[in-house]
């Protein structure tokens, strides 16, 4: 999909380039999306072109706390036994 923005012309010179905005606005949709709940960390790392690892430290460098559930803690619990059966 593509999407189109407009700027007016003195805000976009304030921001930078025009790839320089258009990475910009795809880290605010990413940032945006992960905090709303909407995408993952694996998809915000896809969004962007990085790594999962990439990924995880984008997110923290602006502050956006990894989302940790009970689901997530019963899976590194389950690893961890079937880890230490070997």
């Amino acid at each position: 999909m593509q999407v189109v923005v407009q700027l007016p012309d003195e805000i976009a010179k304030e921001i930078g380039t025009d790839a320089e905005i258009q990475r910009r606005v795809l880290e605010a949709v990413a940032l945006e999306g992960y905090r709303g709940g909407r995408l993952t960390s694996g998809q915000v790392a896809e969004l962007l072109g990085l790594s999962r690892w990439q990924a995880e430290e984008f997110l923290d460098a602006h502050g956006v706390k990894q989302a940790y559930t009970i689901e997530m803690l019963e899976e590194d619990r389950r690893t961890l036994a079937q880890l230490s059966d070997r």
